[in-house]
């Protein structure tokens, strides 16, 4: 989906936008974000922000989550922007620990389409209580845009994760590992599982590697099922891809962790029931 190009109603700014670093642009503006919710809140710069279009990029994704997660959350700014242009910093390898940091002022608010190489979707910038995430629309699929919210969010939740929920989800990869269960459910959470089993032998001990792992699989797997919940989305088969026992065994946990909203579904059959009670 594209960003209908129509007047935009109160609540849309026209912003001046020179190059300014993310930083700067979410100091200058998070004070006028238009609340969705206790936790949410939004400023549109430059896009017209239809109706069709806030319900879609806003009100649904917000109105999907689990409330457990809700409560778990700092309050969220969400800044929706024409396009993100990466510095050469941030692409580094050599400073990839540092990129936190670097964000905020690695990452620049454009008007216009960054160099081949060069554009980037989202950013995250944190103050004192308040986390703000800024989102380039432009040319940006409004699944990968949800795609992209909920995994910033299932970042936020692995950062202060509870004891139960640590447990039981590292409980469960533990078990996927002694049973030589291949695959993952993106590309990261893929990448730490290799890492940990070329460089531990034992690759259920606890150590910084398994832990980074858990960390990587619960963020990934808890984008999938927040973004299930919102939308019909379909799992990519692949030879990378966790086998689907798994993922449901996975997806289960979570449920009973973070249960969705009433009148939402994490399971097909449910939907069905669902529009069956209508």
């Amino acid at each position: 989906m594209s960003i209908p190009r129509e007047p935009a109603p109160s609540g849309a700014a026209q912003t001046n936008l020179a190059k300014v670093s993310v930083g700067q642009f979410a100091e200058r503006f998070r004070s006028e974000t238009i609340p969705l919710s206790n936790t949410f809140g939004y400023f549109c710069a430059s896009i017209p922000m239809s109706e069709e279009v806030l319900k879609e990029y806003l009100e649904e994704p917000v109105a999907a989550l689990p409330p457990s997660i809700a409560a778990m959350l700092p309050h969220i700014s969400i800044l929706l922007v024409p396009y993100l242009e990466r510095s050469g910093e941030r692409s580094s390898k050599a400073k990839r620990k540092t990129r936190p940091a670097l964000e905020k002022v690695g990452d620049f608010v454009v008007a216009d389409r960054p160099a081949e190489g060069r554009q980037s979707w989202t950013s995250q910038v944190s103050f004192e209580n308040e986390t703000v995430l800024v989102f380039a629309l432009k040319e940006q699929d409004v699944a990968e845009y949800h795609y992209r919210l909920y995994r910033r969010l299932a970042g936020l939740v692995a950062d202060k994760w509870s004891a139960d929920a640590a447990s039981s989800y590292k409980a469960m990869v533990r078990d996927e590992l002694a049973a030589a269960v291949h695959g993952e459910v993106d590309d990261e959470s893929w990448q730490a599982k290799q890492t940990l089993l070329r460089r531990q032998t034992n690759s259920k001990r606890e150590s910084p590697l398994f832990a980074e792992y858990a960390k990587q699989s619960f963020i990934d797997t808890l984008t999938l099922y927040l973004h299930g919940i919102c939308c019909d989305i379909d799992v990519e088969t692949g030879p990378r891809q966790l086998p689907s026992r798994h993922l449901r065994r996975r997806l289960n946990l979570f449920k009973s962790l973070y249960p969705a909203p009433e009148g939402y579904a994490v399971f097909p059959e449910e939907a069905e029931e669902l529009k069956a009670d209508e």
